[in-house]
């Protein structure tokens, strides 16, 4: 009995020390402080529901690998009670598992509750029948509260004695989302949150647009967003819409492009007294949806000139929406993407599956271009955020250029106490800026040599950091007593320390050679792969085996629909498709880890693993890829759908895509991701 009681102290005891060491999380106007010391966080959203659960502790990892230090995910409403009153937490959808992993890994989780989420979900997340119920949604209607403070309920029992202060990883909350109408409304959805047990350090909102009633002061975070392209616009014209924006260095903190499709035009502004919170981003675009009527194709260098001009422009945190694309869950009642003929947010016909987002990690987990090229940023965001976070930033080049202005480099600083940093971004999407010749650059009293900045150079030089004076090569890392810097492409590298000495010309030596005492240089590629034990090299391990069974029937006529955008194929649109076989052997098809990857000539295809959809694409000049290890146990075939490309579709395609009327398979590959 004595044994028994003194274990059961034991318990009581470490579950006091857990919770008491549940580190204190703070803010002020410039940043998280976590136990007093503040901290640059980098925010990347996944959304668990939509990916395999045996798959989360995977995925978790590379993303603490690729830098991110807070996971954003959206609990979407109508995967997880579809039908009214039958709450599903199971399999995928099992919230608690997830948020169990995120413990377990030490990583932060900001939930994002809803009700209404967007995430391309059919209705934004909210489901079909609660639009039968005659209340006004995204409002104080009492028959909607009540709905919500259900839902709410019913995530509490996936989150008690996760939250911060249990010494779980829940650090924070937002409610609802793009929402633009009073905030009482944002403060009932606290208020129920509060009243039912959530208990977390703070709160969020998005920042966008403003509210026509502020929240008090206080109540919630405002986290604004940017993106390099948006498939919401009806327009299927290249470069359209305000994201060259996105690329400018500036004060104010929005974005007048995002969801223009369900805001309309947006004015830059905020809400009065919303400079006075930190400027943290919650949807800075990881990448970017395809829509059936807009594809845009984004490049590594949109993302990482988006991040880089945030953090130059003042912004203490990053968040990549989408940080890790994923795959829509099947549904009982409805494939759950967003679709024209759904009863809410019907302005865009998406994927049935996939949500890959072009994101650093995609659909599969598999690692892409982006992933490696935002890591020195991040990097530098954990191991210099202290120093960064509470230096104020400054404008010296022009703001709210035009598009594709090229008449002076764009660049910015920030300084406190002497020290600061210079962020320079001669970059912008699909825009050919130019070589800027004899740069003359002067921060915190210190003139930097005269340089010439390459075109589609984007960079950040330390001043008065760590003993260097200044430096023509960006710091990334400070581990152990060893600093890591990185030359830029084009642009020679020199380190004036503080001593006088100055090293001109320095070429990188790698990671395990410092240049100078305690410096190592290294190249973009080798401080891209900093720490990594390893970096995927996505070997092709194989072609495989397809035969053409069906032609292609009628072409459809391709119309607008509800929202005066193409309408995507319907099902009997789909039964013209050209039909392929694809053969797997045992060796493929038993893999854990082996991604197929399909190119191919049309407009979009589909791929079924007995008869049952498994993805799907609309293509945009990139592989149509499938991970082969989530097939079901013995399937040996796949079948691949094809629909026909068409002349003068009203369909916006980028460049890279092959516009050639017709379809065909041009090859079929497994790679090991």
């Amino acid at each position: 009995m004595r044994k028994i009681l003194l274990t059961i102290l034991l318990l009581a005891l470490v579950g006091v020390v857990a919770k008491a060491e549940a580190p204190k999380v703070t803010w002020d106007k410039y940043s998280l402080m976590i136990d007093g010391r503040r901290v640059v966080p980098v925010m990347g959203e996944v959304h668990y529901s939509r990916i395999p659960a045996d798959e989360w502790q995977r995925e978790v990892r590379k993303m603490k690998e690729g830098g991110v230090t807070i996971i954003a995910t959206y609990v979407f409403w109508n995967h997880v009670e579809e039908e009214e009153g039958i709450f599903r937490w199971d399999g995928q959808r099992d919230l608690r598992r997830f948020l169990s992993v995120c413990r377990d890994e030490q990583m932060p989780v900001v939930l994002r509750v809803g009700p209404f989420c967007h995430g391309e979900v059919r209705n934004g997340g909210i489901p079909d029948w609660v639009f039968s119920k005659g209340c006004k949604v995204r409002s104080q209607d009492a028959v909607f509260l009540s709905l919500v403070e259900r839902l709410y309920r019913q995530i509490f029992t996936q989150v008690q004695g996760l939250q911060w202060k249990d010494g779980g990883r829940v650090i924070a909350a937002q409610f609802d989302n793009e929402y633009r109408g009073s905030g009482d409304y944002l403060m009932a959805l606290k208020n129920i949150a509060y009243g039912i047990g959530f208990d977390l350090p703070f709160y969020t909102r998005t920042g966008w647009p403003e509210l026509a009633k502020p929240v008090p002061f206080g109540e919630m975070l405002p986290l604004y967003g940017d993106y390099a392209d948006g498939f919401w616009d009806k327009e299927t014209k290249e470069c359209v819409g305000n994201y060259y924006k996105a690329f400018q260095f500036k004060n104010f903190r929005s974005s007048t492009a995002i969801g223009t499709d369900l805001l309309g035009k947006q004015e830059e502004k905020i809400n009065k007294g919303d400079e006075q919170y930190p400027y943290f981003t919650c949807e800075l675009g990881g990448g970017m949806a395809t829509a059936y009527h807009r594809r845009p194709y984004i490049y590594p260098e949109d993302t990482y000139s988006m991040a880089l001009v945030k953090l130059g422009s003042g912004s203490n945190l990053l968040g990549y929406y989408m940080y890790h694309g994923g795959t829509n869950p099947e549904g009982r009642l409805h494939t759950l993407n967003e679709v024209q003929a759904s009863p809410a947010t019907a302005n865009n016909d998406m994927p049935v599956c996939t949500y890959d987002f072009q994101a650093p990690l995609g659909e599969f987990g598999q690692t892409n271009e982006s992933y490696y090229r935002l890591r020195p940023l991040h990097l530098f965001m954990q191991d210099y955020g202290e120093l960064l976070a509470p230096m104020e930033a400054s404008f010296p080049s022009p703001q709210n250029v035009q598009k594709g202005d090229d008449s002076a480099l764009r660049w910015a600083y920030r300084s406190k106490d002497g020290k600061g940093f210079v962020f320079i971004n001669n970059y912008e999407r699909l825009q050919n800026l130019s070589a800027k010749k004899n740069v003359e650059l002067e921060v915190c009293g210190v003139k930097l040599p005269k340089l010439t900045v390459p075109a589609g150079c984007m960079a950040v030089f330390p001043i008065g950091i760590d003993g260097i004076r200044y430096a023509t090569c960006q710091l990334v890392a400070r581990r152990n007593g060893m600093i890591y810097m990185m030359q830029i492409k084009g642009i020679p590298s020199t380190i004036c320390m503080q001593n006088g000495k100055t090293l001109k010309n320095v070429k990188p030596k790698g990671a395990n050679t410092p240049v100078y005492k305690n410096i190592c240089l290294l190249t973009q590629e080798e401080a891209e792969s900093l720490f990594l034990d390893s970096v995927a090299k996505h070997d092709v391990v194989g072609k495989v085996t397809f035969t053409k069974v069906k032609e292609t029937g009628a072409p459809r006529t391709v119309k607008k629909g509800r929202a005066k955008v193409a309408e995507a194929p319907g099902e009997q649109d789909w039964e013209q498709a050209a039909v392929y076989k694809i053969a797997l052997d045992d060796a493929v098809s038993q893999d854990a880890r082996h991604l197929l990857n399909i190119e191919y000539q049309g407009d979009c295809a589909r791929l079924y693993a007995d008869g049952r959809l498994v993805a799907d694409n609309f293509q945009y000049g990139r592989p149509f890829h499938y991970g082969l290890w989530r097939l079901p146990a013995g399937v040996k075939e796949l079948e691949l759908h094809i629909l026909p490309m068409q002349s003068d579709m009203p369909v916006y395609l980028p460049r890279e895509a092959d516009k050639t009327p017709g379809e065909s398979v041009k090859s079929i590959t497994v790679t090991i991701e």
